[in-house]
């Protein structure tokens, strides 16, 4: 029978992983939102270059984790590799291949636990144990019960020196959405919002284009070239005929669509019916007209049934999302969707672009729609995180407080 690393216990999802407050130039390193560290010894400076090979697979990987993996012998890299998508080989698989023979006695850094149960690829802490690597070091254990302590353990058990090494914060930066997938089996919720300086997200007119500055726009359509699915609610889609593509980012796919329609309103000519451009999910109440919903599947749009009422139920909404392998979804609806998912705790992270504008006017909406709380003391608290330089914007981070760990312990 397999032992678990004693360090299994320590796995959890926590979205305030990484809540150390800074300000973050537009000229800065960074790496998965943080701050570039400057690494002081050997162990911190080849996690720190398998963690930028991960990086490379967070547009393709999903819904597994992002990972890389490198081999080190006598201070030099003899082998590398990063995981791309489902279903191929993983980092370790390409580190070792790579390494060849040189591959026994040697060390790898890499930035998750090598996982130890037949997938749709083989176990890759096998594949260690076979290549005769002498120390692994890992930045993260993984939080699938499936691994969870055990690929160490598995290792450690032939006498590889397995440890814990640096920068698991950033790993678990990295990996953030994976986290919640695997812990609850729904996405991570990020929820994105521009607005003036004065808390304005349109004018009083309803004119929002554009709040957020070129260079804005531009880091929104990286964030859904990270992102599974984007949704938005059926206002978004009548004002403003969003695309809620990833334009001019070099994305390798683009995300789900997914709408908020309790009534099957979406227009036909709307650009979200365009799924030539990007598939598209239409959440609707179980009062949505069923003519309309058969026109709407001939045009190619994929209709969910996502309520027990006429209102579109969010919560079994990302149930199903989470079946489907969505492991993050990118929340850029108006004031009302922003109120409806802060309301009932589905929001794993904010981020929202702050421009330099005064739009003023008692009848400007903010980011936050609904009737809000009664009393100052019941506002919903959050954890800033970061808040980075996009001159003239600033990008601010936070995660919602007083959220609890889901563990798989």
């Amino acid at each position: 029978m397999l032992q678990c690393a004693d360090f299994s216990r320590r796995i959890l999802y926590s979205p305030l992983t990484c809540k150390d407050m800074e300000l973050i130039s537009h000229t800065t390193e960074t790496i998965a939102g943080k701050r570039r560290p400057n690494p002081e010894s050997d162990d911190e400076r080849f996690m720190l270059r398998a963690l930028d090979l991960a990086e490379r697979g967070r547009r393709t990987a999903s819904p597994n984790p992002v990972v890389g993996a490198v081999i080190v012998d006598g201070g030099q890299i003899i082998g590398e590799g990063f995981h791309m998508r489902a279903g191929e080989p993983h980092a370790e698989v390409h580190a070792i291949e790579k390494a060849g023979a040189r591959a026994r006695g040697a060390t790898m850094y890499v930035t998750l636990e090598p996982c130890v149960h037949q997938g749709r690829t083989p176990p890759c802490a096998d594949l260690v144990v076979e290549a005769g690597l002498s120390r692994v070091v890992i930045a993260m254990v993984d939080p699938n019960p499936l691994v969870a302590g055990c690929g160490a353990g598995r290792m450690a058990g032939t006498g590889i020196d397995v440890v814990e090494g640096p920068y698991r914060a950033i790993a678990a930066c990295q990996n953030e959405t994976y986290m919640k997938w695997i812990a609850t089996r729904r996405p991570f919720v990020t929820l994105k919002m521009a607005m003036s300086l004065d808390g304005k997200v349109a004018t009083r007119t309803g004119d929002s284009r554009w709040v957020s500055s070129d260079g804005s726009r531009e880091d929104v359509h990286m964030l859904r070239a990270e992102s599974d699915a984007v949704m938005v609610g059926i206002g978004t889609v009548l004002a403003d005929d969003p695309l809620l593509t990833a334009r001019d980012v070099g994305a390798p796919r683009q995300p789900l669509r997914v709408v908020l329609d309790s009534s099957a309103r979406t227009p036909l000519e709307s650009k979200v019916c365009n799924v030539r451009e990007a598939r598209t999910l239409l959440a609707v109440g179980r009062e949505a007209p069923a003519e309309r919903l058969d026109v709407l599947r001939e045009h190619g749009i994929d209709v969910f049934e996502a309520a027990a009422g006429p209102r579109v139920d969010i919560p079994m909404l990302l149930d199903e999302l989470g079946r489907r392998e969505i492991t993050s979804v990118l929340a850029e609806g108006g004031p009302t969707v922003a109120a409806a998912l802060c309301d009932q705790g589905l929001v794993d992270k904010l981020v929202f672009y702050v421009a330099p504008r005064l739009v003023g006017g008692a009848a400007a909406p903010g980011p936050l729609g609904g009737e809000g709380v009664a009393f100052m003391e019941a506002a919903a608290g959050v954890e800033m995180d970061s808040v980075l330089d996009l001159a003239p914007d600033l990008k601010v981070v936070a995660y919602p407080s007083g959220r609890k760990n889901c563990s798989p312990e």
